[in-house]
């Protein structure tokens, strides 16, 4: 094995490299043309929401499936073994929960920014600390997204750290500003066959290399890499079957059921059908990537077994460790380390434009059109347009903060966890507890939002204990150490007493601790406030979920939906043409409707006109 170098890219890779920018671009183009005659934000922003499932479904897949997978992934398998796999029981769960939860209360309210919920829900302050949270949240993770892998890739393969941080930025806010969500998703869905593509031609040559894949797992077992169930309760233990699929569960709720790019794809789709087949495609999707990207790190840890090329100083991260292999692997295969390389850009490239495009949304639906609500069509597209580039220049600045992060699946999955964990509280509170009020859903995010950034920033400045974080045994038996230095370790200062408990929690407990946070401060600081009428808030913002579990009897039923017209009949009507209602309520929140109007629109209830009322009441304070 060799000393620390870096291997350079050679023409080939450069140029395989390259077209992935400008096919991107290239999409970016063609809709700019294709659709330069529909003029409104509305088409700009969520396509229509004229989309098919197909292309939807990969554009979440891409867009969740970053380069932190790519990178993070197989170096988290590799060092802490397989047990990442129970991942797809926390996919599964959050796909349910999304889509049959969480996405039929937005795409049947019309909205096109998920904040707008919180305003029909219960007040703009709620909507604006909301939207502002989002915002801050995204712009961070998009640095680590952008970031970390060009940092891995500088640090292995020479290419140039500025010129790939930059040309992300630049690309993604260029198809972005010009293509509007149509570029977004299409591009999304031709960057995941590249992510496949890329991590199929890894799996089968490093599969080649090991010997087959009955060595690669025999190599594995030896290794201790294949003990995936562990059932050890202890919550500061930092993978195990409980931390994976209760904390991952709440993890990516998270990221999933409540975050602006996931929604704002859902609802470009032209049913509500449409939108859970996006979603169910989705999981499909992620189960995919998820085996691809854990066989990579086991058939990583049977190539590197006796010469481990990070402890060893070959690599100076973990995540330099998958950029590594493949320089390793495809050494004289001119063009596919560059495949690779396309591979963990298109990650980051989709994760960065649906964060671009989903931060315009927000601000445009929440800000602009607040505080300038007569804007014609076409100013408002430019005004998009602009935000898009605008976040797009902030996104690639916000690059240079993520090199303080640490790892970088830990690091974006605990961004998601600050700030995901209490918004998925604040939705809870108000999709499923029609009593909470909006001095118990500002409390309960204030609540969530301190105790999350509470635990996070401490295991931040103090560290979890190395017996619960310390990787499976690394071996360097076979390796030529040049430069070997020994590592002194570090005087630990004095810790307090939390240090070897809250704050050594899993990582992966961060959104569990904000939501739970959340919904429990929401409820008491309700009850104590004076709790909402239910029969004040229209039955579309509320989902019945308990009659689940009280079908045997309509009175329990009634008494749990606490005063929510819930069998009024516009439900039902609402049920079976979500479409129609989508149409009507849109209007309604977009233009406001007159009160002679109102027996026109989908889903309204002559015999019920508090209802629509209600609706139209909030509306007006827009």
């Amino acid at each position: 094995m060799e000393g620390p170098q870096v291997k350079n890219f050679a023409i080939w890779d450069y140029v395989i490299f390259a077209a992935l920018f400008v096919i991107s671009s290239g999409i970016g183009v063609f809709f700019a043309i294709k659709e330069r005659k529909k003029a409104s934000s509305r088409e700009f922003l969520v396509g229509g929401r004229q989309m098919s499932f197909g292309p939807v479904a990969l554009s979440l897949t891409a867009n969740f499936m970053s380069a932190v997978t790519v990178l993070g992934t197989p170096s988290d398998v590799y060092r802490f073994g397989a047990s990442f796999v129970l991942f797809f029981i926390a996919y599964t769960f959050v796909i349910i929960f999304t889509s049959e939860l969480f996405l039929p209360v937005f795409y049947r309210s019309g909205i096109t920014s998920t904040y707008e919920y919180l305003q029909l829900r219960f007040n703009k302050p709620v909507r604006y600390a909301a939207t502002v949270i989002y915002i801050v949240q995204t712009i961070f993770y998009t640095g680590v997204v952008v970031y970390a892998p060009a940092l891995a890739l500088n640090q292995v393969t020479g290419f140039n750290l500025w010129g790939s941080v930059f040309a992300t930025g630049i690309v993604c806010t260029f198809y972005c500003t010009l293509g509007g969500l149509k570029a977004v998703v299409w591009t999304d869905a031709f960057q995941m066959i590249i992510m496949l593509v890329g991590l199929l031609t890894v799996l089968f040559q490093g599969s080649a290399y090991a010997g087959g894949l009955h060595n690669v797992l025999e190599r594995a077992t030896n290794g201790s890499r294949l003990n995936i169930f562990d059932f050890d309760v202890d919550p500061l233990r930092r993978h195990t079957f409980w931390t994976i699929s209760v904390g991952g569960t709440f993890t990516w709720l998270g990221i999933y059921a409540v975050n602006q790019s996931t929604i704002q794809r859902c609802i470009s789709c032209r049913t509500e059908i449409q939108a859970k087949l996006a979603l169910y495609f989705n999981l499909l999707g992620l189960w995919i990537i998820l085996i691809c990207a854990v066989f990579c790190g086991l058939i990583m840890y049977s190539y590197f077994k006796d010469c481990d090329p990070w402890t060893a100083g070959n690599v100076s991260a973990p995540d330099q460790l998958m950029p590594y292999f493949v320089m390793e692997i495809f050494a004289t295969m001119p063009g596919l380390p560059g495949l690779f390389v396309a591979c963990a850009f298109s990650g980051t490239l989709s994760t960065v434009a649906a964060g671009i495009n989903a931060l315009a949304t927000v601000t445009f639906e929440d800000f602009v059109k607040n505080w300038f609500p007569h804007i014609s069509d076409k100013l408002s597209t430019w005004i998009s347009k602009g935000l898009c580039l605008l976040f797009g220049v902030i996104c690639t600045s916000m690059a240079v903060a993520a090199s303080f992060m640490g790892g970088v699946v830990q690091a974006a999955l605990s961004i998601h966890g600050m700030c995901g964990g209490p918004m998925l509280g604040l939705f809870t509170l108000g999709i499923i507890f029609p009593f909470v009020n909006w001095k118990g859903a500002l409390g309960g995010l204030l609540t969530g939002i301190t105790l999350s950034f509470w635990v996070s920033i401490g295991a931040f400045i103090y560290p979890a204990p190395d017996s619960k974080t310390w990787p499976l045994p690394l071996s360097t038996d076979q390796c030529v150490l040049s430069n070997a230095t020994e590592s002194v370790p570090e005087v630990v200062s004095s810790r307090p007493a939390l240090a070897d408990t809250w704050y050594s929690i899993s990582y992966l407990y961060y959104s569990a601790v904000g939501c739970l946070g959340c919904v429990i401060a929401g409820l008491i600081i309700s009850f104590l406030t004076g709790h909402q009428h239910g029969k004040d808030i229209p039955p579309l913002l509320i989902r019945p979920v308990c009659n689940l579990f009280c079908f045997w009897s309509k009175k329990y039923k009634t008494l749990c939906w606490c005063g929510v017209q819930h069998d009024s009949g516009t439900e039902q009507e609402n049920l079976e043409n979500g479409s129609a209602w989508k149409q009507g309520a849109e209007s309604v929140l977009q233009n406001g409707l007159r009160q002679e109007n109102l027996a026109h629109a989908p889903g309204y209830d002559p015999k019920d006109k508090s209802y629509t009322n209600m609706v139209l009441e909030k509306v007006t304070h827009f």
